[in-house]
């Protein structure tokens, strides 16, 4: 199938998705407002504009030009427009250069759909915790998180689609991280609020039984960058209920983004799966932002590769349209 029929058969998507429930008055929130999510579109589920790991301590929009990082981005996101997509989870947390102001004139000029987030990002031992972090309970921290979702984030009335919090690869939850999985939880029961978890190889089915304990389905819960982990800690995860975000997608990754996808299927839960690059991203700390990895890999090889697989239109569409509007429709469960 060439590049314009598969828009074609994507575009027909938008009004009845594949797998999707009945519930045709669910949304998903945008920097813009809220969406249906029976019409968001091709979505990819886990990017990044822009990213600073100076840490919490010093980051912040002081660290650059806004009219230079959207000069710098603004051409990757006009070609995944032409690509097809209509919307992108920018998973950027608060206190590594979260900008949702960006985000929302990104959208109003290129037509693409954002969604920012909530949460805090507890990943390299911490060093992306404000002190506030280290003090306060879950239900604290639960409470800043669903004051952005009801009122707006940074004094703007844009709103987050999602919970973005992460873990460090460790064999057990360290009692801070259990902290941020705790407060997710809570977040969720009160906005709905999907809960995605950077977990990569870490302790995501311990995440999933904290979540349990707050009475969360795992429905609620995206293991992101779940190509990392061993397999069969996955397949446990989604045979819960969990999705499973294989995010990753680069060259060296191909091969096993591939083997992911093709073992779902196989086990009937190709439903719980989201695929993105995890690409990016504008870095104020290098100059003029560093090399930005565009959002193309996805639609100049790893389609392909699916299609050679046997994959079919339908089973595409399912990865990139209902999947994500599913995983992420604003509904407690």
């Amino acid at each position: 199938m060439d590049r314009r029929a598969f828009l074609q058969v994507l575009g027909a998507a938008t009004g009845t998705l594949v797998g999707f429930s009945a519930e045709s008055d669910l949304k998903i929130q945008t920097v813009m407002g809220p969406v249906s999510s029976t019409t968001l579109g091709l979505t990819l589920s886990h990017e990044h504009v822009l990213v600073d790991f100076v840490g919490a301590e010093l980051v912040g929009p002081h660290r650059y030009v806004i009219e230079d990082v959207l000069a710098a981005i603004r051409p990757h996101v006009e070609q995944a427009y032409r690509s097809g997509v209509r919307a992108i989870f920018e998973c950027t947390p608060a206190f590594l250069a979260r900008d949702v102001r960006l985000l929302r004139r990104l959208s109003e000029e290129t037509g693409v759909h954002f969604v920012t987030n909530t949460g805090l990002y507890g990943v390299r031992n911490n060093l992306f915790l404000p002190p506030y972090a280290h003090t306060e309970t879950a239900r604290q921290l639960a409470d800043r998180w669903i004051r952005e979702a009801r009122v707006g984030i940074d004094g703007s009335d844009i709103r987050p689609g999602f919970i973005k919090s992460g873990v460090d690869v460790t064999p057990q939850l360290s009692p801070h991280h259990r902290k941020l999985v705790e407060a997710a939880a809570l977040t969720h029961r009160e906005t709905g609020l999907t809960i995605a978890v950077h977990t990569g190889r870490g302790p995501g089915l311990e995440a999933l039984d904290v979540l349990k304990g707050a009475d969360v389905s795992p429905n609620a819960f995206v293991w992101v960058h779940a190509q990392n982990a061993l397999d069969d800690a996955l397949f446990a995860a989604a045979d819960r209920g969990a999705w499973l975000s294989f995010d990753g997608i680069n060259t060296p990754t191909l091969t096993r983004h591939l083997h992911l996808c093709r073992e779902m299927k196989r086990r009937g839960l190709l439903g719980q799966v989201l695929i993105s690059h995890d690409a990016g991203w504008f870095d104020p700390a290098k100059p003029g932002g560093g090399s930005f990895r565009p959002y193309d890999l996805l639609f100049s090889a790893f389609l392909p590769m699916l299609r050679a697989d046997g994959f079919s239109e339908d089973e595409i569409r399912l990865l990139l349209v209902s999947n994500p509007a599913q995983a992420f429709a604003v509904r407690q469960r």
